[in-house]
């Protein structure tokens, strides 16, 4: 017979335990607070409803924690992802051009060029980090300032209006019922997963964010790795800008992507990866940045003004620092020792 107190152990020293917790905190109250939050209905074949919106919206943050936890798996973090996505949306938007119902370049050469600018983006800060050993906060830092310059080059300062409809399919389309966005981000999950439980390159990840110089000597390429994932990171940071611009159908440089990247952070540390690199869990990171889309989408649905939200999240940040700190861990563990004790 399983010893209950022993499960309740396991089940608490999971990694998924906490954000699966906090997710269900935030449903039990929008459940209480929020009326209809949990209906879904179907229109047009399509299945809609706040859970939905919570997914879809979520998409491009889904997006950038997958790669943000593997950069910070390495001890590393890249602020300039937000950058990345003003200048990912700028070079579709304007390859596509200005036309109703047109586009200037095919769709295919739009999508590759895209992301073709996105993985030079994430070389540029793979270099730095690598090859010029500068502090990834630094290397990135200088990306997240010119980015947006660079962005609004491309758009000669405004605001890109997409008019080429298929083109809305990207972050907009639906597919067997759901959200195509949907498809996007199980497509990347995957390959990452595969990528990291599959291969060597997991191990390689863990190693390097754990100790960077014994990985060296134990005939890691502690340099290639690094570079690995700063240019997956911005890959699916590009990916983002491509959904998200396709979604409000524009390309907007001064505000697509804008903090983004502290929303990423915030969502991979919510699923549990440890800022100071090794061990990393892409399902927490992707749990978390539901987290966040919901804490969002209730702020707004509750009527709050945008501006409490940032109050909300930094919030959210303590109690997760407190509830992943030793001292909590040890308060607890001594809590169920002493029931199990009792028992």
């Amino acid at each position: 017979m399983v010893d209950s107190t022993s499960m309740w152990t396991r089940i608490r020293s999971h990694h998924l335990f906490w954000p699966l917790m906090a997710l269900a905190l935030i449903m039990l109250f929008n459940l209480i607070f929020t009326p209809g939050f949990f209906k879904l209905e179907i229109k047009d074949g399509h299945l809609f409803g706040s859970l939905i919106d919570i997914l879809n919206r979520g998409a491009p943050l889904m997006l950038l924690a997958i790669g943000m936890t593997m950069v910070i798996a390495t001890a590393g973090v890249d602020l300039s992802v937000g950058a990345v996505i003003a200048i990912c949306a700028a070079v579709a938007a304007r390859l596509i051009g200005n036309e109703t119902g047109i586009t200037a370049t095919p769709l295919i050469l739009v999508i590759l060029i895209s992301l073709g600018v996105a993985i030079l983006c994430g070389i540029w800060n793979g270099l730095l980090v690598s090859r010029g050993n500068i502090q990834p906060m630094v290397a990135t830092l200088v990306l997240m300032v010119a980015g947006r310059g660079i962005a609004q080059l491309i758009t000669d300062g405004q605001i890109l209006t997409i008019y080429y409809e298929p083109y809305y399919f990207i972050g907009g389309g639906y597919l067997f019922g759901l959200p195509f966005s949907l498809y996007i981000v199980a497509g990347v999950f995957l390959f990452a997963w595969l990528l990291s439980k599959r291969t060597a390159i997991g191990l390689f990840v863990e190693s390097v964010g754990t100790n960077d110089s014994s990985s060296f000597y134990s005939g890691i390429s502690e340099k290639n790795i690094k570079l690995f994932v700063y240019v997956f990171c911005a890959l699916c940071a590009g990916i983002a800008g491509l959904v998200i611009s396709s979604n409000i159908k524009s390309a907007d440089a001064n505000n697509a992507g804008l903090l983004a990247e502290l929303d990423a952070i915030l969502a991979v540390v919510i699923g549990g990866t440890l800022m100071s690199g090794g061990r990393f869990y892409l399902g927490g990171s992707v749990i978390g940045a539901i987290i966040v889309q919901s804490m969002t989408t209730t702020i707004y649905a509750l009527g709050v003004p945008a501006e409490v939200a940032y109050v909300v999240k930094a919030l959210v940040v303590l109690v997760v620092v407190l509830l992943y700190s030793e001292m909590v861990k040890v308060a607890m563990d001594r809590i169920f020792t002493r029931k199990e004790t009792q028992t």
